[in-house]
């Protein structure tokens, strides 16, 4: 065969690989409203960028008619490029091609990317569409998912891991996306769960949907599995990339450096008036972030999930931070399970990552009643305190308002190794607030009151008496708790000074194989 016939041959491969599951399946794809694999990746990487493997890797299956159906590629799209120039290392998944399902040829081509990445010190990203093992292959598929499993668990940590569900993501396939930092999920097409409706129906008799079942909006904001929902496939690969922009390509490197032009020492007056007279009343702790932050854009994660803790991405002075704020405008900013468990994986996610941490405080303690104790809330609100103390980066506390109890010792105090720790006057650090605090100390002397009025009087003034004395940031600003107490408006350019002081900082941990967390 002559040089330009081997040529021929080789382009009229590559033709054929990049065709998927054929015309018909492709059109099938796009009637659904869904992308194929590859128009995904072509949004996702730089122009040009994208550097394929395996394109020619076939299955080797011979049972239930395999060996008469064979795609190049085998289902799945695998490589490497650029996403603003930093590598990355990706794979999507081709539902085209046997539905996307995976093989063990599906899976070491999976496998291999993510060595790769691992080798370099490269992010991954998956772009799910699949509805599963390939029955065909039996445990060979399931060996495939176990070993790919093996990798985010080692990759965990040491590489960001991003997953994007732009279809069916069922059974075994829902772990990996689960193993990695961050999963998005399409609003219209996308679903994960372990097992489907009619295994519901069978076994417990319940009749529900797919999207009620595990649906976007399901995972966003009842389990919390999927940390962002995306109205298009377009705008959740631009999510990715805007996610990404945050990120350190890995553990031993320090996150993007992005030039500032929003002036450091900025002044935002309005700080000054947002905390409102009576302590009862609500106000959105998104106004004081977006007031602080560099051109006051704050990328949230986890927006519809556990309302009452706000957490994201940021920057002040170009320098990434993760952001955690507890919210007043819902359930007054307490602190129940589903918040705990928000706030722990995005601590530990920063911790890994290098990324400081800067926190907003205004809690007024942990959730009461038996649905949070039987839930378990000792346990959750104890990941959220062992994430704080176990983190090493540079932490920069703010609190605003209230700060009260167990939820004070919680959100990044001092004694949990918070570096540098301001309070606004507004400021309430205290073990409860005055009209609890009443109560306990001055229960008895009230009780033997017999007068509404005369009663009401000495409860005003006994609270008036412990605001005066514990409601305010001077006791614990006397003791050294508190570093500094500063005026709102001034807030932004305090916390980029404590950043830029912090830059340098190294603490260790005790030398450990791992912590025994609270799980």
């Amino acid at each position: 065969m002559s040089q330009e016939n081997k040529l021929k041959g080789l382009i009229d491969l590559r033709v054929q690989a990049k065709q998927g599951g054929g015309e018909k399946r492709v059109a099938s794809q796009h009637a659904k409203g869904k992308l194929t694999a590859r128009e995904r990746i072509e949004l996702l990487l730089d122009e040009g960028s994208f550097e394929e493997f395996d394109m020619f890797v076939t299955h080797g299956s011979h049972d239930f008619g395999l060996e008469k159906e064979s795609y190049l590629g085998d289902g799945v799209v695998t490589g490497y490029g650029t996403i603003d120039g930093r590598l990355v290392y990706l794979y999507s998944q081709d539902f085209t091609v046997f539905g996307g399902s995976l093989s063990e040829a599906f899976a070491r081509k999976i496998c291999k990317v993510m060595d790769q990445a691992m080798k370099v010190g490269a992010p991954v990203i998956g772009l799910n569409d699949s509805g599963g093992a390939r029955i065909q292959e039996g445990v060979k598929s399931l060996a495939g998912y176990a070993e790919i499993f093996q990798r985010n668990i080692m990759a965990s940590g040491v590489i960001p891991q991003i997953s994007a569900i732009f279809g069916p993501c069922a059974g075994g396939a829902v772990y990996s996306p689960a193993l990695t930092d961050f999963i998005m999920m399409s609003r219209e097409n996308s679903y994960m769960f372990v097992t489907g409706p009619k295994v519901v129906k069978t076994v417990t008799n319940e009749v529900v949907t797919d999207a009620e079942l595990g649906g976007a909006m399901v995972h966003a904001s009842k389990s919390g599995v999927t940390h962002f929902v995306a109205e298009s496939e377009q705008e959740g690969i631009q999510l990715i990339r805007k996610l990404l922009s945050f990120l350190p390509s890995n553990n031993l490197e320090e996150p993007p450096l992005v030039a500032c032009i929003d002036p450091v020492d900025r002044l935002e007056d309005a700080l000054n008036e947002i905390i409102p007279d009576n302590p009862n009343k609500p106000y959105d702790v998104k106004d004081v972030i977006h007031a602080i932050v560099d051109n006051n854009e704050f990328m949230e994660v986890h927006r519809h999930f556990a309302a009452n803790l706000v957490v994201g991405f940021a920057r002040f002075n170009g320098v990434a931070v993760g952001i955690v704020a507890n919210q007043p405008k819902y359930l007054a900013g307490v602190l129940d399970i589903n918040a705990s468990r928000k706030g722990a994986r995005f601590v530990r996610f920063c911790d890994c990552f290098n990324i400081p941490i800067v926190t907003l405080v205004d809690v007024p303690g942990f959730l009461p009643g038996t649905a949070q104790e039987y839930g378990g809330i000792i346990i959750h609100g104890a990941k959220f305190l062992f994430a704080y103390g176990e983190a090493t980066v540079p932490k920069v506390t703010v609190t605003l308002r209230k700060s009260y109890g167990g939820a004070h010792d919680v959100m990044s105090c001092k004694q949990l190794r918070g570096d540098i720790n301001y309070a606004w006057p507004s400021a309430e650090i205290a073990v409860m607030g005055a009209s609890g605090a009443t109560e306990v100390l001055h229960g008895r002397q009230l009780k033997g009151i017999e007068n509404p009025e005369e009663r009401a009087a000495v409860v005003k003034e006994k609270e008036n008496e412990y605001t005066e004395k514990f409601a305010n940031p001077y006791v614990a600003a006397q003791h050294g708790f508190i570093d500094d107490v500063i005026e709102p408006r001034n807030t932004r350019f305090r916390v980029i000074r404590a950043l830029q002081a912090l830059a340098t900082k190294k603490d260790t941990n005790p030398p450990k194989k791992h912590s025994n967390i609270p799980l």
